[in-house]
């Protein structure tokens, strides 16, 4: 049997944010195949129509609203808005994101707010507005898009690699707070007075670099 025949997300709704094209687009696309509806965000009704248009190529049948993930009454009025239309959010992907490739002694104040803020209070925002709902169904997975950078520094993306290293941070903290955290060595949720919600939460990045034992003798000082 081909394993992806038993991967199903039939009946579940998936928010993907910024899926208009581009990467969250093909995380859309990869979602509804396995049969998830899918729902979508842009901040401009020209992107909106383009996607929709895009998604009716594909044979997608997914569902386009205005929202921007930096105002959380926008988002808070698209869960509500997804939840008439779809039934309530299953899965979040925290996709929207920016870039500014700016030396850092030439950014501003404010394009480093603007990238902090789409990618970094973004997904603060969505998870907020979809962690309740995901409560009251008992189930629910947030998938965070990281990046390299939230473990490398790399010229020009000070901004970016900042935004990336704190949603990372942002991603355990939801774990410890909402839900069981799935690892390779820890594959059961967390027990105890923790939510009844299993959120499963993966933020796709590289592992934080493990203390490495030193191995030698030790000098008495």
């Amino acid at each position: 049997m081909d394993i992806l025949s038993k991967f199903s997300l039939d009946g579940r709704v998936a928010l993907v944010t910024g899926a208009a094209y581009g990467i969250g687009f093909a995380i859309a696309e990869a979602l509804a195949g396995a049969g998830a509806k899918i729902a979508f965000n842009c901040r401009n009704h020209e992107n909106l129509e383009k996607a929709l248009a895009a998604y009716r190529e594909k044979g997608i049948e997914a569902k386009g609203y205005i929202a921007d993930v930096t105002k959380e009454d926008q988002i808070t009025e698209l869960v509500g808005k997804i939840k008439s239309d779809l039934g309530g959010i299953d899965i979040l992907v925290n996709n929207a994101g920016i870039i500014k490739r700016i030396p850092m002694l030439e950014m501003t104040p404010e394009d480093f707010r603007q990238v902090v803020d789409i990618d970094l209070v973004g997904p603060f925002l969505c998870a907020k507005a979809v962690i309740p709902g995901m409560i009251e169904k008992g189930h629910g997975k947030i998938i965070n898009i990281c990046s390299m950078m939230s473990e490398l520094g790399r010229e020009t993306v000070s901004a970016y690699a900042a935004a990336k290293g704190g949603l990372k941070m942002l991603t355990r903290n939801i774990c410890s707070e909402y839900g069981g955290v799935i690892s390779p060595r820890r594959r059961q949720p967390l027990s105890g007075n923790v939510s009844r919600m299993e959120v499963v939460i993966r933020s796709i990045s590289l592992l934080s670099p493990k203390p490495r034992r030193r191995v030698g003798v030790r000098r008495k000082i």
